[in-house]
Formats: C-alpha cells, sequence, structure tokens
C-alpha cells in the first residue's frame, strides 16, 4: 500500500476527540500502518471521532528520543515540504495538559536540528508540521512531562463540526428519544452509506438517523407505529412549548439541512407487520429500536377477541426477542447483498455475554461496540452484513439461538433496567448520616 504513494515507509497518526475516551484506550493517539495517505483522507472525511491525521516522522518518550528518531526517518519522504520556495508553520498540541505561550515557542524552537528551508507563515502556510505531546488520561494526576510525544506533517481534520452543526438541540423537529447528531453519524459510517445508497429506518421517530445518511448523499425513507410522530402532532419535547407547531415534521428536519431532495417518505406502519415486498432493496438499514424505557414497544393486534370494528388501531406489547427477530428477517430479505444492518441493542450488564447478540444465517457480524448507560446497563452498537440470500430453513435456524430467551416476556429489559436503579437507589438511602447529613467514605 505504501508504494501506491510514492513514498516508503510510511506511517500515520491518528488523534481521536477527546469524548471519544469512554473506551477507555491509554491514548488517544493511535499510530496506523499499511495505508496511504488517500486512504486516510478518505477516512477523515467521513470521521466525527477523530480529531486531526497525521504523516507520523518521529516519536519517542523523550525529546531525545524523538530527535533519534525524526533523525533515522527516510530524507526523501521530508524534503518535499522543506523546499526553499516553500513555506510552513509549526503547531504544538498537548493533550490532558496546557502550556504557556513561551512553553510553545521553547518547544518549537528545540526542533531546530529539522532542515527547514522554507519561509515561516503563521496566516497561509503551504505546509503544517505540529509537535504533539501526551499526557496521559487523568486529569487528577498530570504528569511534569509528557508520556510520549509525537512530530508529523497534518494532512486532515475530521468532521467534528457536523456533531456541533448538526446538533439536536438546533434542530427543527425532535422527541424525547432523538438520537446524538455524533452518534447518528457514527452508525452511518459503520453502515457505509454512501452517495445514492437508498437507506431504511423501520423505527423512524423523528429521524437524527435519516438526517446523518442524507448528508452522505444517501435518499432516505422510513416508518414509525406512532401516528403523531410521522405527522408531526402532538406534545411537543421542547421546554416552553406545548403543542408541536405546524410544520414540525422529518421532512422539515432535511429542509434545515438543504437535504430535502434526499427525502423519499415517511409512514405510518408497524415494523412487525411488513408492507413490503420480499425483495432486495435497501442498501443500509439503520435504526435504534425502542426498549421499553423512554418509548413502548408496541404492535398492531390483540390477544383478546375483537368484537367490535374500529378504526382505531388496537395494540399489543411487542417483545424485544420478538423485535430483534423480525429486525434481522427483515434485513435478511431487504438488503442487497453486501447492504448492513446497523441497530442498538439494550444490553443488562451483568446478564451480557456474546451468545446474546442476535445471530442470522444471511447477515455476518461485522462489529460489536459498546455504550455504557449505567454500572448496571448499556447498549451495543452491533453492525451486520448481508451474505447470503434467505432460504426457507433460515428462519427456523434463527429460532433456535439462545438470545431469544434473554428477551423474551414482557418488558424484559425494562424490568431489569428499572431493579437496578431501585437498587442504587437503597444504597444511598442506607448510607449511614452524621448530624442529618449524609455521610462520606473519605
Amino acid at each position: 500500500m505504501a508504494a501506491q504513494c510514492g513514498r516508503s515507509c510510511l506511517r500515520y497518526l491518528l488523534h481521536l476527540a477527546q469524548d471519544n475516551l469512554d473506551f477507555r484506550l491509554p491514548s488517544p493517539f493511535w499510530i496506523l500502518n499499511g495505508i496511504c495517505e488517500d486512504d486516510v483522507r478518505g477516512f477523515m472525511a467521513r470521521s466525527v471521532c477523530a480529531k486531526s491525521a497525521f504523516e507520523l516522522w518521529g516519536h519517542g518518550q523523550t525529546q531525545s528520543d524523538l530527535k533519534t528518531s525524526l533523525m533515522n526517518y527516510a530524507l526523501e519522504n521530508m524534503t518535499q515540504y522543506m523546499q526553499k520556495d516553500s513555506t510552513y508553520r509549526i503547531n504544538v498540541y498537548t493533550f490532558n495538559k496546557t502550556l504557556e505561550f513561551a512553553e510553545r515557542i521553547k518547544r518549537i524552537d528545540a526542533l531546530e536540528y529539522i532542515p527547514f528551508e522554507g519561509t515561516v507563515s503563521l496566516k497561509s502556510p503551504q505546509h503544517v508540521f505540529c509537535l504533539l505531546e501526551d499526557y496521559g488520561t487523568d486529569p487528577n494526576d498530570i504528569p511534569e512531562n509528557p508520556y510520549y510525544i509525537y512530530f508529523g506533517r497534518w494532512i486532515a481534520d475530521g468532521q467534528r463540526e457536523l456533531i456541533r452543526s448538526h446538533s439536536v438541540k438546533n434542530r427543527h423537529f425532535i422527541g424525547n428519544t432523538s438520537m446524538d447528531a455524533g452518534l447518528s453519524f457514527i452508525m452511518a459510517n459503520h453502515a457505509k452509506v454512501k452517495e445514492n445508497d437508498l437507506v431504511y429506518d423501520p423505527f423512524v421517530g423523528t429521524g437524527s438517523l435519516l438526517v446523518a445518511c442524507s448528508h452522505f448523499g444517501a435518499y432516505v425513507c422510513g416508518i414509525d407505529i406512532d401516528y403523531n410522530i410521522i405527522h408531526g402532532k402532538g406534545r411537543s419535547s421542547r421546554k416552553n412549548q406545548k403543542w408541536r407547531g405546524p410544520d414540525e415534521n422529518i421532512r422539515a428536519n432535511l429542509r434545515q439541512y438543504d437535504k430535502e431532495k434526499m427525502y423519499v417518505d415517511v409512514m405510518v406502519s408497524d415494523a412487525s407487520k411488513s408492507v413490503w415486498r420480499k425483495n432486495p432493496l435497501f442498501d443500509a438499514i439503520i435504526t435504534d429500536p425502542p426498549y421499553g424505557i423512554r418509548e413502548s414497544t408496541r404492535r398492531t393486534g390483540s390477544h383478546k377477541e375483537i368484537t367490535k370494528p374500529s378504526h382505531v388501531a388496537v395494540s399489543q406489547v411487542y417483545y424485544l426477542s420478538d423485535i430483534f427477530t423480525d429486525l434481522l428477517n427483515f434485513s435478511a430479505h431487504h438488503l442487497v447483498m453486501g447492504g448492513r444492518l446497523v441497530y442498538w441493542l439494550p444490553v443488562y450488564r451483568p446478564e451480557y455475554c456474546e451468545a446474546a447478540i442476535p445471530l442470522h444465517p444471511c447477515l455476518q457480524l461485522i462489529s460489536n461496540c459498546e455504550q455504557t448507560l449505567s454500572s448496571h446497563t448499556s447498549r451495543r452498537l452491533i453492525t451486520m452484513e448481508k451474505i447470503k440470500e434467505p432460504e426457507e430453513c433460515d428462519s427456523l435456524a434463527q429460532m433456535a439461538e439462545p438470545h431469544v430467551s434473554l428477551y423474551q416476556g414482557h418488558n424484559a429489559f425494562r424490568e431489569k433496567y428499572f431493579s437496578g436503579q431501585n437498587k442504587r437507589g437503597a444504597k444511598e438511602d442506607n448510607k449511614p448520616q452524621v448530624n442529618g447529613e449524609e455521610a462520606n467514605d473519605s
């Protein structure tokens, strides 16, 4: 791969955003090997998790180690960026520590051994170089000297701005469970959404996932069983606003970001009773099913015999086990070959094991990432890819999977979620008190 770039032994440094450190990484810096600069630029053009990417020239635990590493770096990889007729700038970045301006200048002056021949330009340089110092991830234990130092040529920044520009706080139409903008873009990237794809959300809600997918040029559509959500009616989720306005709907959200042309449609429908013909149609299915916490899990139908006809649809409980079974079966039939299913799976952490992940013979598990919600609950971002067309025996094979029993029963996850909350509340209530105040462990 490196040969494609025309230069040998290239390595790249990825600087992850600080708010992604709940993955408990020892460092926000990743060194990447075996890729070329075009790959890095393509990645950074979509990533909302990475701040910046650099061509890594040298690194070490001390300034002396850094110098040795830089002096051993292939000169032919450096010279084209240090010509006399070029302009450049050197930035100093520190993670988990703030340096005074004088200290930053001191760091730059210490790099005099690098043979720059160009002219310094602070406003519009042709090339930007960066010195990055890693002081660990504990803000309460910042060392005097960095754990690690890196130096390299800046290549590209990530798409962190999308999180701000698409913030739910500024969204025209929102609900109680509107998906966070950053997570929406992460899901779109997991699904490899690209221009002219057709993306579907069977639990569309207020359409946050459709907004993210439309940004990458995909045509979007979805369904939801909630009439008021689809038509933008009923009570508002905004503070100091009782009812939704006349133009609060999913289409208006896409219009807000100049993506209305990517809007196919949404409709009131029940995900358990598909209205689609069993043909491969969607390039990606991206969704966040209800867990029974803030949104109820309902589907049309009744366990009782209905004697009087009614224009109002009767609903019944939609077990989580049935939601996932239906979702995977639907994806197996309606995804194109190689298309991806991306969805959130709620997890009661004390009982979690790999066997809890729903599987299907037609879908290959690609990734399984955890987002911690509390000490006892989390949700896992599941990404699956279609590898074959479904056969009659595939549905029977799926029903035999062990995950089904973990989510069986009325509000299975809800009961475990609130049982954990109650236990935590009881512990706090039972804390010993001193002079009418709760005693601290310290």
